[in-house]
C-alpha cells in the first residue's frame, strides 16, 4: 500500500536516535552562479514538472542578515539555510509573492510576528528546523492559503499549545521531532482535515491518554511517529477507532505498554522495533499477545530479542502480511508455528541461522518475498527446506556466508514461482548440472561477489529459458567456457565486470552468441587488452555496453553490428588515437564515453577531434574527456582543442613559388657554366 503523504517538496523522515540532530529536508541540488544578487540558481531535482528557469535559488551558508531585495518577484522556492535572521517581521517576504517554497533551517530565529507571511498566498511548505523558537505570534503563520508541510524540528518546543493554529487547516505534514515535548494533548484547534503525517519522534512523551488524541479521530490513513520517546503508560484503548497508515513506537522500552494502548486500534504498519545497543525488554512468549485485539497488516520488531522463544510467542500473528524480524538474535523459528496464512513477506536478516530448514517455511505457505540477509552464521542451504513455499517469487540470501558444492537442485527444490534470486557476496558455489532445474520461471539471478565453479559439460543455466538478467560480477567464473551462457535466450542483461577472459581477448567465438537477445552487456575491470573484429556480432539488439576499467588501446566499434541508437563506455582504458572511420557509424541517439584515456591531441588524431566538436552531443564525461599528449595540450578539454593541420591556399601558392624560382636560377646558372665551358673551346 503506497504512503498517503503527498512526497512533493523532499519531506521525509530520518531515524535518528540522538538528541542532537534532526530531521533534515533540503532539496537536492547543485548550485550555479547567477544573475541575482548573492544568491544562487538551483536546478532542483525533486517532482515538481515543467519548471521555469529563474524561479529556484538557494542563498545557503552566505550570511546574509536579511533577504536580497534583487530576488525576482516569481521566484517559487527559496532556500536560505544557514544564514542569520534572528526574527521574521510582518510581511518580510512581501515581494516574493510567488513563493510556494520557504526553507530557513537554522537561521538562528527566536521571534516569528505577527503576519510574517502574510503577503505570500501561494506558500504551500515553510521549515523551520534548527531554530530556537522563543516567541511565535499568534497571527505567525496566517496569510498563506494553503499551508501543507510545517517543519518545526528542533525547535526548542515543549508544548503543542505554543505553536499558533491560524492559517493551519489545510495541514498534510507537521513535523516536531526532536523537541521537548511531553504530552500528546492536541489544542482544540488542532488541523486535522488533511493531515497525513504528524511527527513527535524524539520528544520526551511518558504518558498518553484518549482525552490527548480525541481529534485524531477525525483522520484518516494518518502516520503518527512516536519513535524515541519513553512511553511508560497508554491508556486502555486510547487509539480505539482510529484508522492509521502506520504507527510508530520504534525504541520503546515494553512492547506490552504499547500493545495494551493500542487495543482496538487499526493501522496498516506498526513499528515496534528499536536501536542496536538500546535497552530494551526481550520479548517474552506473553508480550504480543495484545496483537490479537489490533488490526495490523505490517509488523516490524527489528533489534528486538526474544526469550524463552515458543511457538505462542507468534500466536496472535497469524493475521499479519508482513513480518520483519530484522537483527533479532534468532537462530532458529521454533516448532509448531501456528500456519501464518496471510503472511505474504518476511524478513529474517541479520540473524543466526545456521540451516535455512531453522525458518520453519511450512508455517508460511502463502509466502512470496523472503529475505534472509547478512546471515551472521554460516548459512547451509540443506536440502528441499523451502519446498513447501511454492508462491515464493522473491528471495534474497546475500551476504550469509554461503558455502555450497553442489548447488542449486535439491536447495531449492519445488520453488516453481520463484523470480528474482539473489545469492550476491556469499563464499563458493559449485553449479552442478541444470543448477536451477526447479526454477524454471526464475528471471533475476544475481551471483556477484560470489566465487562460481561448475563441473557440468554444458550451461548450468540451460533450463533457465525465462531468465532476463544474470550479474555475474566479480565471481571468478571462466568466460573461457563457450557453453556457460546455453539456454539464455532470453536475457536481455548481463554483467561480468571483474572476469578475466584468456590472454584478455575477446575472440570473435565466445559465450555471448548462446544470449543472441542482449541489450546491456557490462565489462568493466576485466584487464580487456583487445576486442576481436566480430566479437558481438551475434548480438544484434545491443543498446548498452560498459567495457570501461580496462587496458584496450584501440576503439573497437567495428566489433558491433549495429551502432544506431548505442551506449558505449571505454572510460578509463589506453585509447590514444581513433581513426575517424571508427566513429562515423555512429548515428541516431548513439552515446560513447572516452573519458580518461591518454588521447593524443596532434595532427595523428585529427579525425577524432575532428568529429568529437560535430558530435559534442554524442559524448558523455565531456569535462573529462582531456588530451594526454603533447605536454602542452595535456589537461585540456577536447572540444577547446583547435589544431591546424596541413597547409593553407596562401602557404601552397608561396611554396610553389619558391620552388619555382629555385629551379629557374638553377637552370639559368646552369645555362651560364655551360656557355663559359664552350667559349674555350
Amino acid at each position: 500500500m503506497p504512503h498517503p503523504v503527498k512526497n512533493s517538496y523532499c519531506f521525509h523522515r530520518t531515524h535518528i536516535p540522538d538528541r542532537n540532530s534532526a530531521l533534515y529536508c533540503k532539496s537536492c541540488s547543485f548550485k550555479q552562479i547567477g544573475p541575482h544578487s548573492a544568491c544562487f540558481r538551483k536546478k532542483t531535482c525533486h517532482p515538481l514538472t515543467n519548471l521555469i528557469a529563474n524561479r529556484s535559488y538557494t542563498c545557503e551558508g552566505l550570511g546574509l542578515t536579511e533577504i536580497p531585495g534583487k530576488l525576482p518577484f516569481t521566484t517559487k522556492e527559496l532556500d536560505f539555510s544557514f544564514n542569520l535572521l534572528y526574527s521574521l517581521q510582518h510581511s518580510m517576504f512581501g515581494k516574493l509573492t510567488d513563493l510556494v517554497y520557504l526553507d530557513l533551517t537554522r537561521c538562528q530565529i527566536n521571534w516569528v510576528y505577527d503576519g510574517a507571511f502574510e503577503s505570500n498566498l501561494h506558500l504551500e511548505a515553510i521549515v523551520l528546523t534548527g531554530n530556537n523558537l522563543l516567541f511565535l505570534a499568534y497571527t505567525a503563520f496566517k496569510g498563506p492559503r494553503f499551508l501543507k508541510h510545517l517543519d518545526l524540528t528542533q525547535t526548542g518546543l515543549t508544548s503543542l499549545k505554543f505553536i499558533p493554529m491560524q492559517g493551519l487547516d489545510n495541514l498534510e505534514t507537521l513535523l516536531l521531532g526532536n523537541n521537548y515535548i511531553q504530552s500528546l494533548e492536541l489544542p482544540p484547534q488542532f488541523p486535522t482535515r488533511n493531515l497525513r503525517y504528524l511527527d513527535f519522534q524524539m520528544n520526551i512523551i511518558q504518558r498518553i491518554s484518549a482525552t490527548d488524541i480525541m481529534l485524531l479521530k477525525q483522520t484518516k490513513n494518518l502516520t503518527l511517529n512516536l519513535m524515541g520517546n519513553s512511553v511508560m503508560h497508554i491508556e486502555p484503548r486510547t487509539f480505539m477507532s482510529i484508522f492509521f497508515y502506520s504507527l510508530d513506537f520504534g525504541s520503546c522500552a515494553d512492547v506490552s505498554v504499547i500493545l495494551e494502548g493500542l487495543q482496538d486500534a487499526k493501522t496498516v504498519i506498526l513499528r515496534l522495533g528499536t536501536f542496536l545497543d538500546t535497552h530494551a525488554l526481550p520479548i517474552g512468549p506473553a508480550m504480543l499477545q495484545g496483537i490479537c485485539n489490533i488490526s495490523v497488516d505490517y509488523l516490524t520488531l527489528q533489534y528486538r530479542t526474544f526469550e524463552q522463544l515458543c511457538s505462542d510467542t507468534f500466536q496472535c500473528l497469524t493475521k499479519l502480511q508482513k513480518l520483519d524480524l530484522t537483527h533479532t538474535s534468532l537462530a532458529e523459528l521454533p516448532t509448531g508455528l501456528l500456519e501464518m496464512e496471510a503472511l505474504t513477506e518476511l524478513n529474517l536478516s541479520e540473524n543466526k541461522f545456521e540451516c535455512l530448514c531453522k525458518i520453519m517455511s511450512s508455517a508460511f505457505p502463502h509466502l512470496t518475498h523472503l529475505y534472509i540477509r547478512e546471515n551472521r552464521k554460516s548459512l547451509d542451504l540443506g536440502s528441499g527446506c523451502l519446498e513447501s513455499l511454492s508462491k515464493l517469487q522473491h528471495l534474497d540470501l546475500s551476504r550469509s556466508l554461503i558455502e555450497s558444492l553442489g548447488c542449486c537442485g535439491k536447495e531449492f527444490r519445488g520453488l516453481s514461482s520463484l523470480q528474482h534470486l539473489n545469492l550476491s557476496y556469499n563464499n563458493q558455489l559449485l553449479l552442478d548440472g541444470k543448477a536451477f532445474s526447479d526454477c524454471t520461471n526464475l528471471k533475476v539471478l544475481d551471483l556477484s561477489f560470489t566465487s562460481i565453479f561448475t563441473n557440468a559439460s554444458q550451461g548450468p543455466f540451460s533450463n533457465l529459458r525465462c531468465l532476463q538478467s544474470l550479474n555475474l560480477s566479480f565471481s571468478g567464473f571462466d568466460p573461457n567456457f563457450k557453453h556457460f551462457l546455453q539456454g539464455l535466450e532470453s536475457l536481455i542483461v548481463l554483467s561480468m565486470n571483474g572476469n578475466y577472459f584468456e590472454s584478455g581477448t575477446i575472440p570473435n567465438d565466445n559465450l555471448f552468441q548462446q544470449a543472441p537477445n542482449l541489450e546491456v552487456l557490462s565489462l568493466s575491470s576485466c584487464k580487456l587488452l583487445t576486442i576481436q573484429a566480430k566479437a558481438f556480432f551475434a548480438l544484434r539488439k545491443l543498446k548498452h555496453v560498459d567495457l570501461s576499467l580496462n587496458n584496450l588501446i584501440t576503439f573497437s566499434s567495428g566489433a558491433f553490428p549495429n551502432l544506431k541508437n548505442i551506449y558505449l563506455n571505454f572510460a578509463n582504458n589506453n585509447i590514444s588515437i581513433i581513426p575517424r572511420d571508427m566513429l562515423s557509424n555512429l548515428s541516431g541517439q548513439s552515446v560513447i564515453n572516452l573519458s580518461y584515456n591518454p588521447l593524443e591531441c596532434t595532427c595523428s588524431n585529427i579525425g577524432l577531434l575532428t568529429w568529437y566538436k560535430q558530435n559534442i552531443d554524442k559524448i558523455e564525461d565531456s569535462e573529462e574527456t582531456v588530451c594526454s599528449k603533447p605536454k602542452s595540450l595535456a589537461g585540456a578539454k577536447l572540444f577547446s582543442v583547435n589544431l591546424f593541420c596541413g597547409y593553407s591556399t596562401s602557404r601552397v601558392i608561396l611554396f610553389s613559388f619558391v620552388v619555382a624560382a629555385v629551379i629557374v636560377v638553377t637552370f639559368i646558372l646552369i645555362v651560364k657554366f655551360l656557355k663559359r665551358k664552350y667559349e674555350h673551346i
